[in-house]
């Protein structure tokens, strides 16, 4: 029997051990080898660069970009140190008195209220380990701690550390981080800033400056006090640091501004060489993008639609929280405490209003709105855009209230005190392309309002309705069809018939009727009559056939609605079209990317302008010539502010949905749609030429400016071999007389008119135009005239 026991005891001791070492075989399972810890590095991903070989963005695995511990800034080493981990250079891994403290610490408060984790298990858990709260995974990071600490130097544990952990607003490591709060590089922060940023590290959604500067600068307080108590600075050194302004950047991504363009160049890269080769392979890619055009396309484009948003109304605030005004007046920072920039937005919330003024607070501080600077808020509207009510005499305190929660933007900063204006995000969208109308390079692309909020590249992927930014296409292939644009279409009621899906009568946007109308006269004022008859005349399978030459896709609707902009089409589609009548009938392919290179510096990829002739150079000369005057005198006017030769075209569909211009110099092309996404009315009036053209006229100054430094009043469009002129009379299009009035008409060699502008011609075409003056039709508007 003892020997049965004896047996029995042996095998329980030696299960027990074999559970044992499974156990630890299970819980150490999947930590990482020490030799893979020892060559980690991060996989090397594809650099994006700009068309002056400046990088812009890089497309990795691993978040962030790597700093080497020469590039960090001793004041940042020891403020980490010192807040997070102050026994780093003497423990093993893991602190036990550290330990003890903490849970000294958590009995006294009757919970886990403090943590004891080294830098070192911090960096177990970011880099190798998932992030669940478990007794296994806390054992894990315990063991990978002890092998990192034994295999790697304190200083490459700090390196790893301060590239991986996280900082808020989407950076990764101290070098991404320097750049989302203070603009700068890591090696050029200061005290003040250093222990800012290290103040983050803990929770940076509580203690970034961009969410709640008092939090921040607390938490700033307790890293510099640590750093004194440590003996790493001096006490003058520590209050010195605390009163500084903090010079917060604007910027809080990554840096790089075209998201929508690196994102556009993701795809094609996925595409063509698939996703290994784009995230691991080591690729450089030089594109065409101009940065500071990009920038100027973002802004300007930010800058429309924010107007029009404005324009359709206040949506009220967008949160409101219960306060104690009196209270919550007192608690306002030192103005001293951060630097705010005009321009900077943010949200606020309310402590009091009045009629003429609201207090607000922002970021910790107190601000003023003053009544003018919310005059766009009289049009109360709802979240959809229907109109609440319309205030003849605005008064802040019928708007807004104590506690609600608003966006604004800083105005001015005196001295002391900072100046806000009401603002709010719009809802509206939109999209700028611009391409090099002879080489086809994309020189700048901004696919929405905001890419953090929605990554739809609205300039490459929405197909809207054009429009009447169609029409230029029918009138060029008339050009190719007999037709000039002095040749005379009757401007006049129409009704085509249709038994299956009823009559249709178009008309135009202001409900009137012209009579004898030039072809040039009714696209510069973008006449619905004249193109749906010229569209008629000259087929509509030979116009799908014309634009398919330029570049449009499609699909066409087959029939005359065609000729009112029927067929949705992107940004990208129709600007690239508009650009080969600016490149004299040569249609450039869009080219984004010019080389790439692989991890051995051997090019890939290489992409030269190619062109095709696809059009005749006097087709497209007399269609940019007819576009000039839709600026200097149709729809496209405010386009005339550039003070030199530009083509273009308005574009506004039904119920005013989409709102485009699209317009060309001889060195740049450029389009702009404007609308929502769900296809909501822009409003009444909100037409191309309101709420397209100012975004193009904005962006277009800066392209010219940086393309021109020094000034250049531009080039006019030439005139190729082929092209005649002559002198008509504006009236009738026939040749001018010594009585009728005259212009000058261009033609192609063997158009010009033979008959001369008689006195029958005369009173026939001024008898229509009499007789139509007095119809007075009450049809539905189908195309306004921008």
């Amino acid at each position: 029997m003892k020997r049965f026991f004896f047996r029995a005891t042996i095998i329980l001791v030696l299960l027990a051990a074999g559970l044992g070492i499974g156990a630890v075989l299970a819980v150490i399972e999947g930590i990482p080898d020490i030799e893979e810890i020892k060559g980690y590095t991060p996989a090397e991903g594809t650099k994006v660069y700009a068309d002056d070989d400046t990088l812009i963005g890089e497309l990795k695995i691993e978040k962030g970009i790597h700093a080497s511990l020469k590039e960090i800034p001793e004041y940042l080493i020891r403020a980490v140190v010192s807040v997070e981990d102050s026994n780093f250079w003497a423990h093993k891994g893991i602190d036990y008195l550290a330990i003890m403290r903490a849970l000294a610490k958590d009995v006294i408060a009757g919970r886990i209220k403090e943590g004891a984790s080294t830098i070192t298990q911090q960096l177990a858990k970011v880099i190798f380990l998932t992030p669940e709260k478990t007794v296994i995974r806390k054992i894990k990071e315990v063991a990978l701690a002890f092998r990192l600490e034994k295999n790697l130097t304190k200083e490459e544990i700090l390196e790893l550390y301060l590239n991986k952990i996280y900082f808020g607003h989407g950076a990764y490591g101290v070098k991404m981080a320097s750049r989302a709060y203070f603009g700068k590089s890591a090696s050029d922060l200061t005290l003040a800033e250093a222990a800012m940023i290290c103040g983050v590290i803990k929770a940076p959604g509580d203690y970034s400056p961009y969410n709640n500067i008092d939090r921040a600068k607390k938490r700033q307080y307790i890293v510099l006090k640590r750093m004194n108590e440590e003996g790493y600075i001096t006490k003058e050194e520590m209050d010195e640091a605390f009163n500084q302004p903090l010079h917060l950047s604007s910027v809080r991504q990554d840096g790089y501004g075209p998201s929508y363009f690196l994102e556009f160049i993701r795809k094609y890269l996925e595409e063509k060489y698939g996703t290994d080769a784009v995230y691991k392979g080591g690729m450089k890619v030089y594109t065409t993008l101009n940065k500071d055009m990009q920038a100027a396309a973002e802004a300007a484009l930010k800058k429309g639609l924010e107007e029009l948003d404005k324009r359709q109304g206040f949506r009220g605030p967008i949160g409101h929280k219960d306060i104690i005004p009196e209270k919550a007046s007192g608690e306002e920072k030192k103005f001293d405490s951060v630097v705010m920039e005009p321009g900077d937005v943010m949200s606020a919330m309310v402590i009091k209003v009045s009629e003429s003024e609201a207090v607000v607070k922002a970021k910790g501080m107190a601000g003023r709105i003053m009544l003018d600077d919310a005059a766009w808020a009289a049009k109360l509207v709802t979240a959809e855009g229907k109109t609440i009510r319309n205030f003849n005499i605005l008064k802040l305190n019928k708007i807004l209230s104590p506690g609600d929660i608003i966006t604004v933007r800083v105005k001015r900063v005196n001295e002391r005190e900072v100046f806000f204006a009401l603002d709010q995000e719009p809802r509206v969208q939109g999209a700028l392309f611009a391409m090099e109308p002879s080489t086809g390079y994309v020189r700048a692309l901004a696919g929405g309002y905001d890419f953090t909020k929605s990554e739809f590249n609205r300039a490459v992927f929405a197909r809207r309705q054009a429009g009447s930014a169609l029409k230029p296409f029918i009138y060029a292939a008339a050009m190719d069809s007999g037709f000039t644009p002095a040749s005379v279409i009757i401007d006049e009621p129409i009704i085509y018939e249709n038994k299956e899906f009823g009559d249709w009568t178009p008309m135009n946007y202001d409900k009137k009727y012209r009579g004898a109308t030039r072809l040039r006269e009714a696209l510069t004022h973008s006449m619905n009559i004249v193109t749906i008859k010229l569209l008629q005349a000259i087929g509509v399978k030979k116009a799908v056939s014309f634009m398919q030459a330029m570049g449009l896709n499609g699909p066409f609707p087959h029939n005359l609605t065609l000729a009112l902009g029927s067929i949705s089409l992107s940004p990208l589609e129709i600007t690239s079209a508009f650009a080969t009548f600016a490149n004299e009938g040569v249609r450039m392919e869009p080219i984004t990317v010019k080389y790439i290179t692989d991890n051995r510096g051997s090019t890939i990829e290489n992409n030269r302008p190619r062109g095709e002739r696809v059009i005749s150079p006097q087709t497209a000369f007399l269609a940019t010539s007819m576009l000039e005057d839709v600026v200097n005198q149709g729809t496209g006017r405010r386009a005339k502010a550039l003070n030199r030769p530009v083509a273009g075209k308005t574009g506004t569909t039904n119920d005013y949905k989409d709102a485009w211009f699209v317009g060309y110099t001889t060195e740049l092309a450029a389009g702009v749609w404007v609308g929502f996404d769900d296809q909501h009315t822009l409003g009444r009036d909100e037409t191309g030429s309101k709420a397209a053209s100012p975004v193009w006229v904005d962006f277009m100054k800066e392209a010219l400016n940086i393309m021109y430094p020094s000034g250049d009043e531009g080039r006019p469009f030439p005139v190729p071999d082929g092209i005649v002129t002559a002198v008509i009379d504006p009236l009738t299009g026939l040749l001018a007389t010594s009585e009728s009035e005259k212009v000058v008409e261009f033609f192609k060699e063997g158009t010009v008119p033979k008959e001369y502008s008689t006195d029958y011609y005369r009173k026939k075409a001024l008898s229509q135009k009499e007789g139509l003056k007095k119809i007075t039709p009450e049809p539905v508007q189908e195309e306004p005239e921008d």
